[in-house]
């Protein structure tokens, strides 16, 4: 039955607009504000649009919450139906002490559907993350992307499942104890679909590496930071979701006295305290910037977190050995020990791939190491390799779980990519499904030739638009139970699952932090209360000056006679009790036969 619908969209730009609405036209009243209004009779299902001055274009509303037929077509009214939330004991999870879990929907499962995730969601509960932090969602232009193109942000991409297929999936999470936070972008729209600048001035003349930046600082500038605030409340109050990435928030141009960040850190705190749960914000930045996660009262934004690529730079170039471009100042032991110590490699010292000095110190007495999240692989880090290749695709499975257990031994977040446990062996590449021609070739001919500028044969970099492309990127979940693949989920798993019994391991005060290191035998141990991480990162066994009951390893561990010093083999690690062990760790490490992992 229809109800009447109060229809509105802010368009400062037009003489005229008009509602379009299942086949009819009706006038619109233009506001002071720029906001044109009407209320009428329609469905649920209805199709509506706006159509501006004398064009005869259907737009899709700029909060469109659904876009059934894509981006370019009418939008439809949808309200998710507040009886089918099943989530109403869920009380949070705040991301301290947490592991992270990214994940891309459409290469998760086969089926690439939310529903689908939602039945894989038992392994990552038996993994032990806490978080699922979802790509972005947003409606796109064509059937597969990574989701960064993003033009219509209120909606979600329908061949994932549509707005309704979210809930089911934030439902089933919440249902395993499982938080859920969203990739949103807030600093390019994508370039197929967008048409804010027919209706106002959502865009600057400023560019970003993806397209014109969004105009957050300039004239009427308030009306489009009320469209981000917006857009986030909307995410995590009507979708309950339990917060969100804000993607490459050094691109957002901001001179005004508050910044958008710190304006968004306000109203979502005001929010977790309505809802009484926690809520998340995480940056990706590559500014290494402290300023960003201290607090509103220091004189920071009080986001929660931030992304810390220098960690995962220091980690990968050590284990690996790789020095181009941006790994070109990582990859000494005396670089890693100092990036884990104090949070960044580069904090206000000389960064060659730049150019010129970088970053800024982390106040360690101030900001506990748990506002930054660590990794191995992210999404960036896989995919912005010229072919998508995993580490496991050149390294050994035990400098895999060295790089593990210096990410989930350190006192940072973790943040683990999609397979990442088990050593997939399917690359993520970077896929797109643009479906104007033009724009479809010059997004291969512009990968083509960014990677060729760095020295790749243009003929090995994989076609966006191919979609074998996109399917070889799709994980391999018949893989879990083979090995190597076996051997190495197990490593994650008794990692994650230390972590979790011992406070040690998420004890996120960087003071009580020790790292010791030798450079020429490659090994490296941090202290972590009475325990101690020790890892080879060289390819002979080696002594190292530590000792310890093993209660997690890569590799048996052996000790010397007096049992202080422990003889690793090459490229392994071993987590040991230093102290008294706890009769429960004891009893456990007995009857799991502790970490034992081997790569065969």
């Amino acid at each position: 039955m229809a109800s009447v619908h109060n229809f509105e969209v802010w368009a400062p730009l037009p003489r005229r607009v008009r509602l379009y609405l299942d086949g009819t036209l009706h006038p619109m009243s233009r506001e002071a504000d720029g906001w044109w209004r009407t209320a009428l009779p329609a469905d649920q299902d209805s199709r509506y649009g706006f159509v501006l001055d004398d064009s005869e274009t259907v737009l899709p509303d700029p909060r469109s919450p659904r876009q059934p037929d894509g981006v370019h077509a009418p939008s439809q009214l949808h309200t998710l139906d507040p009886e089918a939330w099943g989530d109403r004991d869920w009380t949070g999870r705040q991301l301290a002490g947490n592991v992270v879990y990214e994940l891309h929907v459409g290469t998760f499962t086969p089926e690439g559907t939310f529903d689908a995730a939602a039945r894989r969601l038992d392994h990552l509960v038996e993994l032990g993350v806490g978080f699922v932090e979802l790509m972005p969602v947003n409606a796109f232009n064509g059937e597969h992307n990574w989701g960064y193109d993003g033009v219509l942000w209120y909606a979600v991409h329908e061949a994932y499942g549509g707005p309704d297929g979210l809930q089911r999936l934030v439902n089933a999470c919440h249902r395993r104890g499982l938080g859920v936070l969203l990739d949103v972008v807030y600093n390019h729209l994508g370039p197929s679909g967008n048409y804010l600048d027919r209706f106002g001035p959502y865009q600057s003349d400023t560019a970003t590496p993806w397209g014109r930046s969004v105009n957050i600082a300039g004239p009427s500038s308030d009306e489009v930071r009320r469209y981000i605030v917006d857009n986030a409340l909307r995410w995590m109050h009507e979708f309950h979701l339990d917060g969100l990435r804000l993607d490459a928030v050094h691109a957002l141009e901001d001179r005004t006295a508050t910044h958008l960040l710190e304006q968004l850190a306000v109203e979502t705190h005001t929010l977790s305290t309505h809802l009484r749960r926690p809520l998340t914000l995480i940056a990706e930045s590559d500014l290494n910037d402290p300023t960003l996660v201290t607090s509103r009262s220091a004189g920071g934004y009080g986001l929660d977190a931030q992304w810390n690529d220098d960690i995962h730079h220091a980690v990968h170039a050590a284990v690996s050995g790789e020095r181009h471009g941006y790994y070109g100042d990582f990859g000494s032991l005396q670089g890693l020990a100092n990036t884990l110590r104090q949070g960044f490699f580069h904090a206000g010292t000389y960064s060659s791939f730049r150019g010129r000095l970088h970053g800024r110190p982390l106040d360690v007495r101030r900001t506990p190491a748990s506002a930054l999240l660590a990794y191995t692989c992210t999404h960036d880090q896989i995919g912005n390799r010229a072919t998508g290749d995993r580490p496991g695709h050149y390294l050994s499975p035990g400098q895999l779980a060295v790089k593990a257990a210096l990410i989930l031994g350190s006192p940072y977040t973790p943040m683990l990519f999609m397979g990442e446990e088990w050593g997939a062996s399917s690359p993520f590449q970077f896929f797109t499904s643009h479906p104007e021609p033009d724009l479809a070739r010059a997004t291969a001919l512009g990968r083509a030739d960014e990677f060729a500028d760095h020295g790749w044969d243009s003929a090995d970099i994989p076609d966006p638009q191919d979609p074998q492309t996109f399917l070889r990127s799709k994980l391999d979940w018949n893989e879990l139970g083979r090995p190597p693949h076996a051997a190495l989920l197990d490593c994650y798993r008794k990692l994650i699952d230390l972590r979790a019994r011992r406070p040690e391991l998420t004890d996120p005060w960087l003071e009580h932090l020790a790292v010791d290191y030798d450079e020429e035998r490659r090994w490296i141990v941090l202290h972590r209360g009475g325990l101690r991480v020790a890892c080879n990162l060289g390819p002979g066994p080696v002594t190292v000056p530590v000792g310890g009951r093993p209660l997690v390893w890569w590799e048996p561990p052996s000790q010397d006679e007096t049992g202080a010093a422990t003889v690793l083999p090459g490229h392994s690690f071993a987590i040991l009790d230093a102290g008294h062990a706890h009769e429960a760790d004891a009893a456990r490490v007995n009857e799991t036969d502790a970490g034992r992992v081997d790569e065969n």
